[in-house]
């Protein structure tokens, strides 16, 4: 496979996590892969621990100047793009009496607004048979205390993949979402908690899950790759829940 007939990638939220994962994981299978981040520390990180083909660019995902410049950096680079999986989002715990306007205009800023704005620049870049994946979360239909404004941001991308898959249809591009449940991920350490809390939430979670464990984020990536490929050709508007039973579990 050549360099102009590989499949391009790009996936925000790219250097740590899922989204580093399934960087990993769609290189293996052939594609062009572009990455963004904002924290300097990942991004190092991921630029040592990836591929030398994937590109790394930093990009704040609330930032339309920034999904600009990505979008012309794609252009420049490939000319096209194949999948986007919108992974970029913060998660931060916060009791409604203690929530602030501040923390709810970051989180739908990154989790909502950045997002919808850089499909939108992107799908001159978008041909029939590409794929744009939402990373959502379990949390969008599971009433989980202290995440209701998080849970909004997930319920909204949801949303939005319903309505986009419709919209899109017509110019042969699918629009899925993936839910991930308990995943271990080091986005569980910016929770604000510390360490003896932690293993207890985790513990507290692991017992809520059906399957008796935490997944992981190569799980969640085998996922994506799948509604992104041809076998996933006919799934459009869907939302694959990757949260070993956690989310149909009383």
């Amino acid at each position: 496979m050549t360099s102009e007939t590989r499949p391009v990638a790009l996936i925000t939220g790219g250097t740590s996590g899922i989204g580093l994962a399934t960087a990993h994981t769609l290189h293996k299978r052939g594609y062009a892969v572009v990455v963004t981040g904002r924290n300097p520390h990942t991004i190092a990180e991921a630029e040592r621990n990836l591929p030398a083909e994937v590109s790394v660019l930093r990009a704040d995902a609330a930032s339309l100047a920034d999904a600009d410049r990505v979008v012309a950096e794609l252009t420049l680079r490939h000319g096209k793009v194949d999948l986007v999986l919108l992974n970029a989002a913060i998660e931060q715990l916060a009791p409604l009496a203690d929530l602030d306007e501040a923390t709810f205009d970051e989180t739908f800023a990154i989790n909502v607004k950045g997002q919808v704005f850089l499909v939108q620049k992107l799908l001159p870049l978008l041909s029939p048979g590409s794929s744009v994946i939402f990373t959502s979360s379990i949390a969008a239909e599971k009433g989980m205390p202290n995440l209701s404004v998080y849970s909004a941001t997930k319920g909204a991308q949801l949303a939005l993949a319903r309505a986009l898959a419709v919209e899109l249809a017509p110019r042969g591009i699918r629009v899925n979402a993936v839910s991930p449940g308990p995943i271990d991920t080091p986005a569980l350490h910016k929770l604000g908690l510390g360490a003896d809390e932690l293993e207890a939430f985790k513990k507290t979670l692991t017992a809520r899950v059906p399957l008796g464990r935490f997944g992981t984020a190569e799980e969640v990536a085998d996922t994506v790759a799948f509604l992104a490929s041809p076998r996933g050709g006919y799934i459009t508007g869907a939302n694959a829940a990757v949260g070993g039973g956690f989310g149909v579990a009383l």
